[in-house]
């Protein structure tokens, strides 16, 4: 495996919600297995190995995508349409993680083939115990082809 591989390939941009996910992988005992990007634009790259992923193996592809909505570049909505929408990359499972409590967001999520919608959760301690459980189910239980 390429110091590039990621079990986990968190998409987020706000600094503080990238440090709780952290802190709750590793309190997991997942944490040296993510890999986290900024926007949209560097999750497709990383996804589709190009741009600054270009030499990045296709064949190592995270076990999930915690994907905010919320981004810049390119919204996760939009990301979320082109990962489902591209035979590389549609077989990835892609959790929305976001704090959007707009029912046209989840309805549009599962629309685009999202297969999990995960709100998340104000509180820190809450916040761990979610954040943990989402990625000891998808890299411990979840198979994927």
């Amino acid at each position: 495996m390429s110091e590039e591989y990621a079990e986990i390939l968190l998409v987020e941009d706000d600094p503080n919600d990238v440090e709780l996910a952290l802190r709750a992988f590793d309190k997991s005992g997942i944490g040296g297995k993510v890999r986290v990007v900024k926007d949209g634009a560097a999750a497709l790259d990383f996804l589709l190995c190009e741009g600054a992923y270009a030499d990045r193996t296709p064949d190592e592809q995270p076990k999930v995508v915690l994907l905010d909505l919320k981004l810049p570049k390119i919204g996760g909505l939009e990301v979320l349409r082109r990962i489902k929408g591209d035979k590389r990359t549609q077989a990835i499972p892609v959790v929305a993680l976001t704090s959007s409590h707009r029912p046209d967001d989840l309805a549009e999520c599962y629309r685009l083939g999202v297969n999990s919608y995960v709100i998340k959760p104000i509180e820190f301690e809450r916040c761990v115990q979610v954040l943990s459980r989402v990625g000891l189910y998808w890299l411990m239980l979840n198979t994927t082809p």
